[in-house]
């Protein structure tokens, strides 16, 4: 080992031990700590939301490109082009993901412990009028090594009751429910069961035929497992096509904050001590943590193993991006408004920027190296998003020939110009020269990104392997859901039996 690797180690030691005295670790103090491992002196403050400020964000399209010119998706970085999918699949693509971790992302480190799941509670219920299976699953992180961290990842798993086989499934990334002290008695569970079948018998009387036929199913349960509350309509449409739900606690994996890097998955692999530069962040831990569910999923008869997807909105949108273009065993992703670190290009001057990514409020979702490109003054000099050797384009080009759905709001209904839906539209464009390298459709719009319009609000560009959909609401994907389903059924030729 070098010493000026040991020397990093030491100077992260004295901190921790520092910092225990003190109080409680920051993430102020941690984003400073890596500042310091990068000998960055200052980094440059992050567009501001409020459009009153004197650092606004721009949302002048004729000023959101001061780099023009991307990093070329087909192109090594020695200069050889990329004519095959077998150069793509062999050379550019690996070296893409390398680049990425390094740079963005951040590595996995080697030593991360296996992960044992068991089922906690089972309950059969009905979700959306329709019979489901809905189980608690627990994650157990080996944590031998540091007894000190424990990570019990926690997912929720709705299985249509009454599928004649496999089906497909996504996993959504999201709190997931779980029982609380607050859950009603056994006198109130009963109340609330009579009263909530009594309003679906009312909606449908064919309901009373159902709970006649079906006595032992129950929506209200004391102390046990409460499914995904009828409000998320997302949910209920996928369990009426047919498919499969897993609900995914990013929090019991990582926490999302700065001050959490010690904890979580990351802070046991690392035993409690400050990240190095090239570590992950809480988006790869949490991409981490679905890999791990998915490893348990194949597994399950009743799933689809070949059909199982990702899901995100916002940073868990981010999120989704990210782990379908590191685990290429996820047949497809749903992408929903998912900003800076997600599609929308870093190069774009339009919105939230690289460096509000690389503040003390963000900079834990990446790689600690992402700091370097918002340094205004360090040891490396001055480095810009136009520094970045990748851009989301490639990222996004990392799913291909697999199925991507990328979905965005209107502004005026709450999905804000902040995520930069113009500049995601051609990063989706740049991307598709992936699929169709690699014999799929992409848009039908052409690759030409820096031409490239946004079509108008409710245009589907769902014929292709990639596609893209800006709905009618605000910051969610909940519109798109049932275009996502009828797109999805159609390229994996999916009927549910009925």
């Amino acid at each position: 080992m070098s010493g000026k690797r040991i020397a990093g180690i030491l100077a992260a030691a004295l901190l921790v031990s520092a910092s225990t005295a003190a109080g409680p670790w920051t993430a102020e103090q941690d984003h400073a700590d890596m500042m310091r491992q990068l000998g960055i002196a200052k980094l440059r403050p992050g567009a501001n939301g409020d459009p009153a400020a004197a650092d606004a964000a721009n949302y002048d399209q004729a000023k959101a490109n001061p780099y023009p010119v991307w990093p070329d998706l087909l192109t090594m970085a020695d200069g050889r082009p990329v004519k095959t999918a077998a150069m793509w699949r062999e050379a550019r693509r690996p070296e893409l993901i390398a680049l990425f971790e390094r740079e963005v992302y951040g590595r996995i480190p080697a030593n991360v412990p296996g992960v044992t799941w068991r089922i906690d509670t089972v309950d059969r219920e009905y979700f959306g009028g329709r019979p489901v299976l809905a189980q608690q699953l627990v994650g157990h992180v080996d944590n031998r090594a540091a007894p000190g961290h424990a990570v019990d990842i926690r997912a929720t798993l709705v299985l249509p009751a009454n599928a004649k086989g496999a089906v497909p499934l996504l996993v959504m990334f999201g709190p997931a429910r779980y029982p609380s002290p607050s859950q009603p008695d056994a006198a109130e569970a009963a109340r609330l069961d009579a009263a909530m079948k009594a309003t679906l018998i009312a909606r449908d009387p064919s309901f009373s035929t159902i709970f006649a036929k079906h006595p032992g199913f129950e929506l209200v349960k004391p102390g046990g497992f409460f499914a995904p509350p009828p409000s998320d309509d997302r949910i209920t449409q996928l369990i009426a096509a047919g498919w499969g739900v897993a609900l995914l606690d990013t929090a019991t994996i990582q926490a999302d904050t700065g001050a959490g890097l010690r904890e979580g998955i990351i802070g046991l692999v690392n035993d409690g001590a400050p990240r190095m530069p090239e570590q992950w962040g809480a988006l790869r831990a949490w991409g981490w943590g679905a890999s791990r569910l998915l490893d348990y999923l194949v597994k399950r008869p009743e799933v689809d193993a070949r059909h199982v997807g990702i899901e995100g909105v916002s940073r868990w949108g981010k999120a989704a991006l990210v782990t379908a273009a590191f685990d290429e065993r996820f047949a497809m992703v749903l992408i929903g408004s998912s900003g800076e670190g997600g599609v929308k290009p870093h190069r774009r001057n339009f919105g939230e920027q690289v460096e509000n990514l690389t503040s003390a409020g963000e900079y834990h979702w990446m790689a600690g190296n992402f700091l370097k490109y918002g340094t205004e003054n360090g040891r490396l000099g001055r480095r810009t998003a136009g520094d970045l050797p990748v851009d989301s384009h490639e990222l996004l080009a990392l799913v291909a020939p697999r199925l991507a759905f990328v979905s965005y709001g209107v502004p005026e209904q709450g999905d804000a110009n902040w995520l930069d839906q113009q500049g995601s539209y051609m990063a989706t464009v740049a991307a598709g020269r992936a699929w169709t390298l690699l014999g799929k459709r992409d848009l039908g719009r052409g690759d030409d990104y820096r031409a490239a319009q946004m079509p108008p609000q409710g245009t589907d560009l769902l014929d292709g392997e990639l596609a893209w959909r800006q709905h009618e609401g605000g910051h969610t994907d909940a519109p798109n859901m049932r275009h996502f389903i009828t797109w999805a059924n159609a390229k994996i030729g999916y009927a549910p039996a009925r």
